[in-house]
């Protein structure tokens, strides 16, 4: 018989739309439905399949493998039930419309840094399609069934497997070297960055951008996602400062700088309100340059 367990939500989850950041793609590790979330990942404790199905105020969770225990104990968390949304009231109209549209948003925490920071990586200045089909081949090449019942759901490749990696291999595989190299490095220092899940939000920050190639878009993005900082902003992203401006501001176009100053109000919050922008609000004027897809495997 399976471990399982049920727990109380503060209020309801939207397992989608909270946990949708986590999907890499057509991604083989996970599967998610608005009440519904299936998911594989390596915990500290090993192989682990998570299901949690929320009913209202309500969830139950199921888990395989030897990490089960591990996983049902981060049940909570991984949907969002901890995220403490307390003193957000915004103000903004728009953002005040979003949240009421999305009450069941939330900041999941998955508790583990490598399943998150490894795919993040990828994304680094490239087009999302770029990244997705990096990372389906490393699943479909190394990665291997998942524990229990749910037919072609894999488990990502043991962090080993990728720190035996060569630039080469992962230049087959479309990544070029200054990510093939960040990739490597990042995956055969897992363990010293893997310690940044149980720190405080700041120190967890300095913990990865001390690596080389780690930035604040990366670090911010993991930090949302693996620990369930709802006030991390990526910075440096290509299309988020714009988003922000137009939505905010009704300019078309906005830096880093700026997008920071129109957050200002939403501090302790700020993710949160980028995330609400990208599922309700408005795509700013598409002009100006496109990033391009490269197929850096055949250079």
């Amino acid at each position: 018989m399976m471990p399982s367990r049920t727990f109380p939500l503060p209020s309801p989850v939207d397992v989608r739309a909270s946990l949708t950041p986590l999907v890499v793609g057509r991604d083989a590790t996970i599967r998610l439905a608005p009440d519904a979330v299936v998911r594989a990942w390596r915990t500290p404790a090993g192989p682990a399949t998570l299901c949690v199905r929320v009913a209202g105020t309500s969830a139950t969770a199921e888990a395989w493998g030897p990490g089960a225990d591990w996983a049902l104990e981060q049940a909570p968390a991984f949907v969002g039930a901890e995220d403490d949304a307390t003193g957000f009231a915004p103000a903004h109209p728009l953002v005040r419309r979003a949240h009421r549209r999305r009450p069941g948003l939330r900041f999941g925490r998955t508790g583990t840094i490598a399943d998150v920071l490894l795919p993040t990586i990828l994304q680094q200045k490239v087009t999302a399609l770029e990244a997705v089909r990096t990372w389906m081949r490393m699943v479909a090449r190394w990665g291997e069934p998942a524990p229990g019942p749910f037919e072609d759901l894999r488990i990502a490749p043991a962090v080993d497997r990728f720190a035996s990696l060569t630039t080469y291999e992962l230049h087959r595989l479309g990544v070029e070297r200054r990510r093939a190299v960040t990739f490597i490095d990042a995956s055969r220092r897992m363990g010293r960055l893997e310690e940044a899940a149980a720190m405080t939000a700041d120190d967890a920050f300095l913990r990865l951008t001390a690596l080389p190639g780690i930035g604040p878009w990366t670090a911010n993005l993991v930090l949302r996602t693996a620990c369930g900082d709802a006030d991390r902003v990526e910075v440096g992203d290509f299309h988020v400062p714009n988003l922000v401006a137009w939505n905010l501001a009704g300019e078309a176009r906005g830096g880093d700088r700026r997008m920071m100053e129109l957050l200002v109000p939403f501090a302790g919050h700020r993710g949160r309100v980028v995330r609400l922008l990208a599922l309700e609000g408005q795509r700013a004027p598409a002009w100006g340059p496109r990033m391009t897809v490269h197929a850096v495997e055949r250079l």
